[in-house]
């Protein structure tokens, strides 16, 4: 094989090898579930940072089977984002990562368009696993504003429980 191809083949394969370890999923085992009252803590942070930024939005707490735990969502907020906040929050416990990595990797093209036929992923910002103690133990998701925003506002919300 000519130089010029083992060079080009080599750049491929690190960059294949990259995008793949932006969609690895968590080395995080399942926990317990997160309970009621836990699940209002994730969720009361992430509308208070819709709020302090004036956009409406819809917040979505999951167990690890993503089954929905807690609900919330602000007045006014478009009626579709109360499936999209549960829909996030149910991919990313179930994939055990962000739903922005599946969107990074969809955006990606190439392999990453894989995720388009896989069931219950959603990629599209706003969905983050909740970790107690190095555990899974649920998912937020939240949707209303654009993709960012949503992002922030999970970021926001796992940041009370992900320390």
């Amino acid at each position: 094989m000519p130089a010029k191809y083992l060079v080009k083949s080599l750049i491929l394969l690190v960059f294949v090898l990259c995008a793949l370890g932006a969609w690895a999923q968590m080395p995080n085992p399942y926990g317990p579930p997160i309970s009621l009252e836990a699940a209002k803590a994730p969720a009361a942070a992430a509308l208070a940072e819709a709020a302090k930024n004036k956009w409406t939005m819809a917040v979505a707490i999951v167990d690890t089977s993503g089954n929905l735990i807690y609900y919330e969502k602000m007045d006014n907020t478009q009626i579709a984002s109360a499936t999209v906040a549960i829909e996030k929050a149910r991919s990313a416990v179930l994939y055990k990562r962000p739903t922005k990595a599946m969107q990074d990797a969809l955006a990606a093209g190439g392999n990453g368009l894989r995720i388009l036929r896989l069931h219950d992923a959603i990629p599209v910002e706003g969905g983050i696993p909740l970790i107690i103690d190095g555990k899974i133990v649920g998912a937020i998701g939240v949707s209303g504003d654009t993709s960012d925003h949503d992002g922030i506002c999970a970021t926001a919300g796992a940041a009370v429980i992900n320390k």
